[in-house]
């Protein structure tokens, strides 16, 4: 596979290259996927998504802190993605690559540098700045991770909310609701998915934040889904929630991939890349909170 990082470039100049990479369906650097690269699904039709006007769900549309909202680590701007709890704190999930000190053509985890544990991560809705306290590039470096799989795909990141800010918290991914739990089974070719992104190159636009598609399989033996939405993921969409077709949560948007299929994302597994929290530093207790009922992407 061929894709870099859609993380929020530190500079403008990088963000139109990215940007311009995204519209012309130029070939990205190299990304390093040591499993087979499986051939394309079938075609399938993915609906764009209703108006957002959606049901209220909550403060998931309305201010306050919630998967969704934007995110920024010295400047880099993400997505969060789900609402997690542990050893008796809140966290918002980013992408791990969000706190990334190098070019977004460096994408393996195990090698890659990032800002340290600590550093504040202001979220947008919150009064405070929340905390890095958990990321899997660190992680593995710190345990020097050798499976190539876990190194490619391995992208989360937590974020400590300030306790100021936790009242102000709900679970809920806009438009959609969820997530009701974890996917833990991996998505098949043509299986239908969600995601909800905010880059600031939209503007600001609501309506361009649902996203509805289809995935066209697994790789990296299930470590990463690649999925192609209606519109792609772009660069500030990173990190942003994945949900399955019964409202799991599934995974994290990771990369923009130029092939097999020009324009598709990788979408990290969230049942793996939790997993291994629990066991290199996050609190063995993590989970996702619920964010209550999910609007069925069959009456969308």
């Amino acid at each position: 596979m061929r894709g870099v990082r859609v993380r929020q470039a530190r500079r403008l100049a990088a963000v139109l290259v990215g940007a311009a990479a995204l519209t012309a369906g130029t070939v990205g650097s190299a990304w390093a996927d040591p499993a087979p690269v499986p051939t394309p699904a079938p075609a399938v039709a993915v609906p764009a998504p209703a108006p957002a006007a959606g049901p209220d769900l909550g403060a998931a549309m309305a201010g306050g802190v919630h998967p969704g909202v934007q995110v920024r680590t010295a400047g880099a701007q993400c997505t969060a993605n789900f609402v997690y709890s542990g050893g008796g704190k809140v966290y918002l999930g980013q992408a791990a690559h969000c706190s990334g000190t190098g070019s977004a053509q460096e994408t393996n985890g195990c090698t890659s540098s990032s800002l340290p544990l600590g550093t504040p991560v202001e979220i947008s809705g919150a009064s405070k700045p929340g905390r890095l306290v958990y990321n899997s590039w660190l992680a593995m470096q710190e345990a020097h991770e050798t499976d190539p799989d876990a190194c490619a795909y391995n992208d989360l990141a937590l974020v400590e909310i300030d306790p100021a800010d936790v009242a102000q918290v709900s679970p809920a991914v806009p438009f959609f609701g969820g997530p009701v739990g974890v996917d833990t089974d991996g998505t098949a070719p043509g299986e239908r998915v969600a995601s909800y992104g905010n880059s600031e190159l939209r503007g600001g636009v609501s309506a361009l934040g649902p996203k509805i598609g289809t995935s066209l399989g697994d790789q990296g033996h299930g470590w990463t889904h690649l999925v192609a939405t209606v519109t792609p993921g772009i660069p500030g969409d990173s990190g942003s929630a994945f949900l399955s077709a019964d409202g799991r949560a599934l995974g994290i948007l990771s990369t923009l991939d130029f092939a097999p299929v020009p324009a598709s994302n990788g979408v990290g597994d969230l049942a793996k890349m939790l997993a291994y929290a629990r066991g290199h530093g996050a609190p063995r207790d993590l989970t996702v909170i619920s964010g209550g009922p999910f609007r069925s992407l069959g009456l969308l």
